[in-house]
């Protein structure tokens, strides 16, 4: 059974299951007994592992909450996981 999501314009929206291929375009709120059309919306589907759902998740949080570099890194230490390039050595260094 999947769930699929309708909108009551009165009560707003809700879920009904039905098997995959069934769900129909309208049908009757539970509550007040109006009509509720189907709202189409992107599957639910698994993303992968836990692990990469949550690089996913940070991923996406920094669109909107991006991190804020409040010092300059320590001169003498390469970040961890920076590849050397030696042509970058030749970049001007602030």
């Amino acid at each position: 059974m999947a769930t699929f999501l309708y909108r009551c314009p009165v009560d707003g929206t809700f879920e009904m299951h039905w098997p995959v291929g069934t769900a129909p375009g309208q049908v009757t709120c539970p509550e007040c007994a109006s009509d509720a059309r189907r709202v189409y919306t992107p599957p639910l589907v698994s993303g992968g592992s836990r692990e990469a759902m949550a690089l996913i998740d940070q991923t996406e949080r920094t669109r909107y909450e991006p991190e804020v570099v409040t010092r300059p890194a320590r001169p003498g230490r390469p970040r961890r996981g920076a590849a050397l390039n030696p042509a970058w050595q030749r970049l001007p260094r602030p």
